[in-house]
């Protein structure tokens, strides 16, 4: 993958291909970006900074517990990190927190995805806890970069993510804050300028 600068919210992500570590299958193999767009599914990056430590398994076993219904919704979940798959491997075997995991787990050793998403650290040789939003178009929609000490929420991301499919499938029509699906959505316009609490209020 060419090193390119640092992806905004709204590119398209350039091609790139990681080795993996399936645990599913016990094996190893090969996860290209180009392959995903291509079967018409959304991608999640969970970028996270390595592997026996302490945050991290607790991320992975908190995004496995949402990985049935996000392949339900079409999308593909893969984890990374500047470990080796051979590690990723051993470790999956040895924590708790991960023997259930099924979602593949990217190798990014040399460092090149993780820079072109803007997580990886220079002082720490590490990547940031990062997690990316890629529609089937390859377009980058949502981004979430915290420092080392503080975990993730899957609840806030499949909900971001039932957003922005909700969104691509009525394009006329925006998602408010806490939006989750069954709620009133907004249809920008003027008649709901100044008007938007009197519209969500209403029971219409």
């Amino acid at each position: 993958m060419e090193e390119l600068k640092v992806l905004r919210i709204g590119e398209k992500v350039p091609d790139f291909e990681i080795d993996v570590y399936l645990p599913e299958k016990k094996d190893f193999g090969k996860l290209r970006f180009s392959d995903v767009s291509k079967k018409g599914k959304w991608l999640i990056l969970f970028f996270y900074p390595a592997d026996y430590t302490f945050v991290c398994p607790t991320e992975l076993a908190d995004v496995e517990g949402i990985y049935a219904e996000l392949k339900k919704e079409g999308v593909e979940l893969v984890s990374l990190s500047v470990d080796t798959r051979f590690v990723h491997y051993a470790w999956q075997q040895h924590e708790k927190l991960l023997l259930d995991i099924q979602y593949p787990m990217g190798s990014d050793p040399t460092h090149a995805v993780s820079r072109t998403f803007g997580v990886y650290d220079e002082t720490s040789g590490l990547s940031l806890r990062g997690t990316f939003i890629i529609d089937p178009d390859g377009k980058l929609l949502a981004s979430e970069v915290n420092y080392f000490p503080v975990g993730r929420n899957s609840d806030e991301l499949i909900r971001k993510l039932r957003a922005f499919k909700y969104v691509r499938e009525n394009p006329v029509h925006v998602c408010p804050a806490k939006w989750q699906p069954g709620k009133k959505t907004l249809a920008p316009g003027k008649d709901l300028v100044g008007r938007v609490g009197d519209y969500l209020l209403s029971g219409g």
